[in-house]
């Protein structure tokens, strides 16, 4: 049996689960969530004890894989929906910035225009510091969905290695390298 997939997921109490056939449906404070899972998987809600257990269909390795896969994604379900995921992000760099405008994320990165990038549904942008450095959260119930938005916010303009100035994760570090080294009296 898979580690993981063997153990069941526990729901607290003000989380609602209905589950039909291989759709998973999740709603808690932080909003709802629903995903299909492979068929090849069973699901199922006991509902006094209050936990989800995955089961597997066989022994095959393709189904090992699955098991622990769809546990960990229920998982991260019902702690999206009672908790919520974020991600902390700067902008580092003279005239940088970040501003939500209505359902629109403008960031302001050093090109001719600013960048206009639409929230998804779901997500909630929280700017902290509009300006240099410029701080703010993605956050929502879906990990997936928020992972993905602030990689795509940190694509605009990955941070360079010279100065650091850029999009970043709060926590990453960014290795420096030294730049130009001029010689004195070289002829």
């Amino acid at each position: 049996m898979s580690r993981i997939g063997r153990q069941p997921v526990k729901v607290p109490n003000d989380v609602k689960v209905a589950i039909s056939g291989n759709i998973v449906n999740i709603d808690g404070p932080k909003g709802k969530l629903s995903q299909t899972f492979h068929p090849d998987i069973a699901i199922e809600y006991v509902q006094q004890d209050k936990q989800i257990v995955v089961k597997r269909s066989s022994d095959e390795k393709y189904h090992r894989a699955l098991h622990g896969l769809t546990r960990a994604l229920i998982s991260n379900m019902v702690l999206g929906v009672t908790k919520g995921y974020s991600k902390n992000l700067e902008i580092v760099g003279l005239g940088y910035n970040a501003k939500v405008q209505g359902k629109d994320l403008v960031l302001t990165l050093g090109y001719t225009h600013p960048v206009n990038l639409e929230i998804p549904n779901g997500i909630k942008i929280n700017v902290t510091n509009p300006t240099n450095p410029a701080k703010f959260t993605v956050s929502g119930p879906d990990k997936q969905m928020v992972g993905q938005f602030s990689a795509v916010i940190r694509g605009m303009r990955p941070p360079e290695p010279y100065k650091g100035m850029g999009v970043k994760y709060e926590d990453e570090v960014i290795r420096r390298k030294a730049g130009k080294a001029f010689t004195s009296g070289a002829a």
